[in-house]
């Protein structure tokens, strides 16, 4: 088949991987002019994730590249420690940083598939033969198969599913995140200070001990903002954390240079069915939530589950297979998509009842326990290779 896949992020690459080893001719299109950069990590926690990673040939890379995760530093104004969780709460078995995986997959998967960055879809007409697309840039083609796995905020799934069907729905918090000169001297812990409604955070960055890491969250009503202005986010934020004390006002001093910034809401989108004829969902587009909820290990298990059943018969089959298949599962992991209230308390009540509740031994490990177990609600489907193609075994 001729294949598009929009996004060069996680499920993209993945899918692209798998597809195009089974001989089918991908293209996947990315509206950044390049692999994004940012420096946030994503952690991969139980055996089904791992076992993917595995399959597509890229566990040892991605070990090869781990950060070991940080501690994370619960701190008051004055830097004094209020409580501390283990890297392992955090970093899962797995902890690489987002741009990593991206680059990694993107190099596995370049030999199979064609990339096309700073483009995007425009337009998309669905009909018995295919899929016309027409790009941003002008270029009109035809597709026998198209694959949304463009984040939350999918073109794809605005272009070719219906309002009704899809719920998006705000969870009361944004988060954000940039680089900054380590000027501060950071190293282990990673630091995190809250107010009620809002945390600030540094840590250091792996790569280059001479920068850090920020991650920011507050909770707020829906803001309305331009997705590509990251003046105006900068700006959001800003207002949001000026006055704050600790090391906030020297973090925001570094935001105005920044050159990429990480901003969103905390969202969680489901839609009624995760396919048309020729058009599907991957990842986050079709069933996703901004962090919190195993979106990345989640994306990868849901591209090689799309592609084994896309192998074993016609499209409708393949759609109906693999979401049966992944909707239980990625159902249950939405529902603990609830980070925001997690990281940034809404009241001091809530940030001391946290404190002193994971500061104990037996919480802490009943909430990593629950993590572990989250990551194994997916059966998994063994696929072999076979001239060209996967036949279940």
């Amino acid at each position: 088949m001729k294949v598009l896949v929009s996004g060069a992020s996680v499920a993209g690459p993945s899918v692209a991987l798998w597809l195009g080893r089974a001989g089918h001719d991908v293209t996947v299109v990315e509206i950044a002019p390049a692999l994004r950069q940012g420096g946030y990590a994503v952690d991969f926690r139980g055996e089904v994730f791992t076992t993917v990673l595995e399959r597509m040939g890229v566990l040892e890379d991605l070990r090869s590249l781990q950060t070991g995760g940080n501690a994370m530093r619960f701190v008051d104004e004055s830097g004094r420690k209020l409580m501390r969780l283990p890297a392992e709460f955090a970093g899962g078995e797995l902890e690489v940083l987002r741009a990593d995986l991206s680059r990694v997959l993107y190099e596995h998967s370049r030999e199979q598939a064609t990339y096309r960055f700073g483009d995007s879809i425009a337009n998309l007409a669905e009909h018995a033969d295919g899929v016309d697309v027409r790009f941003e840039s002008g270029i009109e083609e035809t597709y026998d198969l198209v694959i949304g796995a463009d984040g939350m905020h999918s073109v794809v799934r605005r272009l070719a599913w219906p309002a009704e069907q899809v719920v998006e729905r705000h969870l009361d918090y944004y988060v954000a995140g940039w680089e900054v000169p380590n000027t501060l001297g950071i190293s282990g812990d990673t630091l995190m200070y809250n107010v009620p409604g809002k945390l600030a955070s540094v840590g250091a960055d792996r790569r280059d001990p001479a920068l850090a890491q920020t991650l920011f969250v507050f909770k707020s009503p829906e803001l309305e903002y331009n997705r590509r202005d990251l003046d105006q986010q900068k700006a959001i934020l800003l207002e949001q954390f000026s006055g704050l004390g600790w090391h906030v006002p020297e973090l925001l001093e570094a935001l105005p240079a920044a050159t990429e910034l990480y901003f969103d809401s905390i969202s969680r989108v489901r839609v009624d069915r995760w396919s048309t004829d020729r058009i599907v969902l991957l990842g986050d587009a079709g069933y996703g939530a901004t962090f919190g909820a195993l979106g990345t290990g989640t994306a990868v298990v849901g591209a090689y589950v799309l592609a084994g059943e896309l192998a074993q018969g016609d499209l409708r089959t393949a759609f109906d297979r693999y979401e049966e298949r992944l909707r239980k599962a990625v159902s249950k992991t939405q529902d603990g998509s609830r980070s925001g209230q997690f990281m940034a308390p809404a009241t001091r009540f809530g940030i001391a009842a946290r404190n002193k509740i994971l500061d104990r031994p037996f919480f802490l490990n009943q909430m990593l326990k629950m993590a572990q177990n989250m990551s194994e609600l997916v059966e998994l489907p063994t696929y072999s290779a076979q001239q060209g193609e996967f036949v279940q075994e």
